[in-house]
């Protein structure tokens, strides 16, 4: 069993809770989740969860083992829809993320901009800090790389999707950003999980290449527990023993993921296989089984991307991409019985 206390918890309420706990012949394990206490007990005390949820400054009470328990559809049985701009996450649309893997310059990335716009994506992409195999890489402009970004959207209106590497760049990422992205690299980052789960922006959390679904769901409730609420999961591929792609792209994760938690889910195509080539098909495969966005690296000229040049497309790919996805998301997500969504 798993208390989650309410913020406001007293020294008095939280040592009543303990008693009760301890009363129940096991001992609590206590920690802090952002502002929130959390009391674990073990599946041994589930038998008497309608009494401690019933203890002043108890907020829910889960059944089961420790991990998860505020992604869960048990704490929020309705889909969570993410609000960026105009458009929701986990709304009706299936909705597009498109642009540059890096912000390579101001003209460049306002080209890009526009064009994404023109072909019809929904938020532009880009890293101003880029998580780099190699040291020597290019990783990205910074502080500049934020500026370019906000003058993209201040021309274009499109809501900007970035990634924040470090905890010590969260405050001027999110000046900026519409959406704070945590790469794979990162998501077992637990420090930078708690610090943009203290922020009110949007969280973009990619599964680690060699993570499993608990423990992205796991990762995700940092944030949560930090007191943001707006957390969209994106599975942008796995490593495995299969050497001819970047990495497997895991659709089986979207309706898995559908079934255990009510945030929403966007799928990467451009990271899972790392081929232009691919990109089209794996796009529409997730529009197909239900993801609630898809994340793709468009370039004006690919063979000039100072990053992931390979898995690139053209804006004129793009726009036949999002095509696809509107025709395929108004099939797949119509609500039972055929009639409109809401």
């Amino acid at each position: 069993m798993i208390v989650l206390c309410r913020p406001d918890l007293t020294d008095a309420q939280r040592e009543r809770l303990l008693d009760a706990v301890r009363a129940l012949g096991v001992e609590p394990f206590v920690r802090m989740e952002g502002v929130r206490t959390v009391v674990e007990t073990g599946a041994s005390a589930d038998a008497r969860r309608s009494d401690i949820e019933r203890l002043v400054g108890v907020e829910r009470v889960f059944a089961g083992e420790p991990g998860a328990h505020l992604v869960t559809r048990d704490a929020h049985s309705e889909p969570t829809r993410v609000q960026v701009g105009g458009h929701a996450f986990g709304g009706p649309e299936t909705l597009v993320i498109a642009g540059p893997c890096a912000v390579e310059g101001l003209d460049v990335l306002l080209e890009i901009a526009r064009a994404c716009k023109s072909a019809g994506a929904h938020l532009l992409r880009g890293g101003a800090y880029k998580p780099r195999t190699s040291p020597y890489d290019f990783r990205g402009l910074g502080r500049e790389g934020l500026e370019h970004l906000a003058a993209a959207r201040a021309e274009t209106g499109m809501k900007i999707v970035t990634e924040v590497l470090d905890t010590r760049d969260v405050e001027a990422v999110e000046r900026v950003a519409d959406v704070l992205q945590i790469g794979s690299r990162n998501m077992h980052n637990f420090s930078l999980l708690q610090e943009v789960g203290r922020t009110r922006k949007p969280v973009l959390l990619k599964r680690g290449m060699s993570a499993t679904i608990d423990e992205l769901l796991t990762s995700a409730e940092y944030v949560l527990a930090g007191g943001n609420p707006d957390v969209i999961l994106c599975e942008r591929g796995i490593r495995t023993f299969e050497h001819t792609t970047r990495n497997t792209l895991d659709l089986t994760a979207v309706p898995l993921l559908r079934e255990r938690t009510h945030l929403p889910i966007v799928v990467d195509p451009s990271h899972a296989s790392g081929r232009r080539s691919l990109v089209p098909a794996l796009a529409r495969a997730a529009a197909a089984v239900g993801a609630d966005g898809v994340m793709m690296e468009v370039h004006v000229r690919p063979a000039e991307a100072r990053c992931d040049a390979k898995q690139a497309i053209l804006p004129s790919e793009l726009a036949a991409i999002v095509r696809d996805i509107a025709a395929i998301g108004a099939i797949v997500r119509r609500p039972p019985g055929g009639g409109e969504t809401t």
